[in-house]
């Protein structure tokens, strides 16, 4: 460890409380039409950035849930960089985010469902693990897995169902 640096303690017993509020913000940008993807950034036990998907609604390709709560997060300590924060994100990170997160030097990410497709923690990739990173990020999936799923799976058959009439 480097000089300065203090260790990361992890504190996994408010997880599915903060999940719940990404998951919160996860609903408020369903109903503005935008894919369910909620995220909240937390330094120090208290929410410091939130965000949710807005790509459509913003005509902005790079508003992902992650992006916005980073952004939020960055401007309300005044600094780009957000050691010792935790993300949780309703879904799997994709590479955009992945890059931000280690670029932004956030500790932890939690994210709740696996994102097959695009999912660049996991499903289509070790992102995070890769030698070539300057920062190492820790991260743990399924953290209301179920939930996060529902919520996205809802939206999609909705949507589903409106093209059908």
């Amino acid at each position: 460890m480097r000089q300065g640096r203090q260790p990361l303690i992890i504190d996994r017993s408010r997880d599915q409380d903060f999940m719940r509020e990404a998951l919160a913000l996860a609903a408020q940008g369903a109903a503005l039409g935008e894919v369910p993807v909620g995220a909240v950034l937390v330094q120090g036990g208290e929410v410091i950035g939130r965000g949710f998907n807005c790509p459509i609604s913003g005509s902005d390709p790079s508003a992902h849930a992650e992006m916005m709560a980073i952004r939020d997060a960055a401007t309300a300590v005044s600094n780009y960089r957000l050691p010792g924060s935790t993300l949780y994100v309703t879904l799997e990170p994709c590479s955009m985010c992945a890059g931000l997160i280690v670029h932004s030097r956030v500790a932890r990410v939690v994210y709740g469902a696996l994102e097959p497709k695009a999912g660049i923690v996991q499903s289509q990739g070790q992102f995070f693990t890769q030698s070539f990173l300057n920062h190492r990020v820790l991260f743990e999936g399924g953290v209301l897995a179920e939930e996060c799923g529902a919520i996205l799976s809802e939206f999609f058959k909705a949507r589903r169902a409106k093209q059908t009439l």
